[in-house]
C-alpha cells in the first residue's frame, strides 16, 4: 500500500535509504526527511508490506520542475513494480499541484537507475551544479 509519510515513520525511511545506497555524508537524511514533511510543495511517499516499510520516494515541487529524490526499494522487495508505483505516485500528486514536467538525478556509478530507462524517463543533456550554502561563513 502506498500512503504519504508521517513524521512517526522518519527512522524506518531513512533506514532504509541507508540501505539503499542512496545517503552521503554531506546530505543529513533525516533533516531532507523533515523538510520534505515540513513544506507544502514536497512529500515522501511510502510502500507499505506487512506493516514495515519496504520503499519510499521523495517528491517536490518548486514552482518550475518537479523532481523525485530518495527513491528506494528494498533489495528483497525490488523487481515487484514498487518503483513503477512510486514514481507514478509523485507524478499524480505533482500533477494535482499543475507541475509541467518531473526530473530526478542520479549520481554516476549507480547501478540500480537502469531502472529509470525500463520505465520509459530519458536521461537527459545537463550536468548539475552545487554548492552547499547551509554551512557557508558569511
Amino acid at each position: 500500500m502506498i500512503r504519504e509519510a508521517t513524521a512517526a515513520d522518519q527512522s524506518a525511511v531513512t533506514a532504509l535509504w541507508e540501505v539503499c545506497g542512496l545517503t552521503r555524508p554531506w546530505n543529513d537524511p533525516v533533516a531532507d526527511f523533515t523538510r520534505a514533511l515540513g513544506f507544502d510543495g514536497s512529500t515522501v511517499f511510502v510502500v507499505e508490506v506487512d506493516g514495515l516499510i519496504v520503499a519510499s520516494a521523495m517528491t517536490g515541487y518548486d514552482g518550475h520542475r518537479g523532481w523525485v529524490y530518495y527513491l528506494a526499494v528494498a533489495p528483497e522487495h525490488r523487481q515487484q513494480g514498487l518503483a513503477r508505483q512510486l514514481l507514478t505516485a509523485c507524478e499524480v500528486w505533482l500533477a494535482a499541484l499543475g507541475c509541467p514536467k518531473v526530473e530526478l538525478m542520479v549520481r554516476d556509478g549507480n547501478p540500480d537507475a537502469a531502472v529509470y530507462e525500463k520505465l520509459g524517463w530519458e536521461a537527459q543533456p545537463v550536468r548539475v551544479f552545487a554548492r552547499c550554502i547551509a554551512k557557508r561563513d558569511a
